[in-house]
């Protein structure tokens, strides 16, 4: 993947502090805020999704239907209770 560069401002405390962070885990600062900031977008996306979900399943003929389809789903599945590890 093609990288891009950019430039932001930060305070120098904070600067510091993930200068720091990024020594602890032996990356670079790049490497560091790169990681941070695509589990910040991630964290944003699964929120969307969930809300989402939510929204759907408050629909009372849409959640008795789903707890349906599962009870459907779970009676025809495999009995695993005799499973050995």
């Amino acid at each position: 993947m093609p990288l891009c560069k950019t430039a932001i401002a930060l305070p120098a405390d904070l600067l510091a502090e993930i200068d720091r962070a990024a020594r602890a885990r032996h990356e670079s600062r790049n490497r560091f805020v790169t990681r941070v900031l695509e589990a910040a977008v991630r964290a944003r996306r699964d929120a969307d999704v969930t809300r989402r979900l939510n929204e759907l399943l408050a629909d009372p003929d849409l959640s008795q239907e789903q707890l349906g389809t599962a009870a459907e789903l779970d009676a025809a599945g495999t009995d695993w209770s005799d499973e050995r590890w």
